[in-house]
């Protein structure tokens, strides 16, 4: 459940329809598979370094219950963190991720407009709309439920993509990968990381409670970073297929699997809309969570991050992911790097 929860955050519509391949790996050539490689280590250990400090706090009696609890402990741990509140780290930084977790809740919204806009030619406001009545009655029933989707939604994400990949693999050109030296490609991979795992880590500090040894925490680390790799290599590899310009489409992978496996189009379809859904959900409960302390209060918060959602979502969901994606990977290193040194 913990590992489905994990890959459920990160596969979402940007990873899923191929924009944030392309934007963070893609375009490097050869050298973003280096790029994929180095993120999905750091995705490991921000994972296994996030649960430890969780476990180790609980085994010597300083329980984290929540987000802030937990930036409280990696930015001042022994120490009380500063009375004046636009001094305290931990409390900006909160601030800062309650807004990412709400904007990226929006993409995911935005998104799944875009797919039925591309698809079938629909106002985007129509799939936006199906989306935001779909994770509000997830969302209401609090951690549980988002729990519950994901176990059953994420495998069959991971197997149909999984099959896509080894379809792909036949047909692939390796040999037309080039490899321009650009040290960006170092770059893009640490920032790709930091946004994402700014967003999960949230969700980690929610499911610490299921964590009961070390040797789980490292199986669940090991695990995510390979699942994480192999998905994220499949989708790289589904754009080689085509030769275009892949800066102008709002997703990428299925152009590819258009020219390269029509056969899979609908299936591939699935894949994404299921992938911002389940996004959609961990982000949604992660903000939640963070913003609400009475579960009463939930339906309408819910109510109004899905009804602004969809009013948002007419942005588009290519510029939300090229503006403010980066934007937020640099603001989060702070918080990645005090997670990784701490001992």
């Amino acid at each position: 459940m913990i590992i489905f929860s994990i890959i459920g955050a990160l596969i979402g519509a940007g990873f899923a329809s191929g924009q944030e391949m392309y934007l963070f790996f893609y375009r490097f050539g050869g050298w973003g598979i280096f790029g994929l490689i180095l993120c999905s280590i750091l995705i490991g250990l921000v994972v296994y370094k996030t649960f430890s400090i969780i476990y180790n706090s609980k085994q010597n009696g300083k329980e984290i219950k929540d987000y802030q609890d937990f930036l409280n402990e990696i930015f001042y741990k022994n120490r009380k963190p500063p009375k004046k509140k636009y001094l305290n780290l931990s409390y900006i930084s909160n601030i800062i991720i309650n807004v990412f977790l709400l904007v990226t809740f929006y993409i995911m919204i935005s998104g799944f407009g875009a797919y039925f806009e591309q698809e079938f030619g629909f106002n985007k406001f129509i799939g936006a709309s199906i989306l935001a009545v779909a994770c509000f009655f997830i969302l209401i029933k609090d951690i549980k439920g988002v729990a519950k989707a994901n176990s059953v939604i994420v495998p069959v994400l991971i197997t149909i993509i999984f099959i896509i990949g080894i379809k792909n693999l036949n047909s692939t050109q390796l040999n037309s990968i080039q490899f321009n030296w650009n040290y960006n490609w170092i770059i893009q991979a640490i920032v790709y990381c930091s946004y994402n795992m700014i967003l999960v880590v949230p969700i980690l500090v929610e499911l610490g409670e299921y964590i009961k040894s070390k040797k789980s925490i490292t199986i669940i680390s090991i695990l995510s970073s390979v699942i994480v790799f192999v998905l994220a290599f499949s989708i790289f590899l589904l754009l080689t297929n085509v030769n275009t310009d892949f800066s102008k489409l709002e997703m990428p992978a299925i152009y590819a699997i258009d020219h390269a496996f029509p056969a899979f189009r609908a299936i591939y379809g699935i894949v994404i809309l299921l992938s911002i859904f389940t996004t959609a959900i961990s982000i949604g409960i992660s903000f939640l969570k963070n913003v609400s302390k009475d579960k009463k209060s939930f339906p309408q918060f819910v109510g109004l991050m899905c009804i602004s959602g969809v009013l948002i979502s007419n942005i588009g969901f290519a510029n939300l992911v090229k503006m403010l994606f980066p934007v937020f990977g640099y603001l989060g290193i702070l918080e990645i790097l005090c997670i990784l040194k701490r001992n």
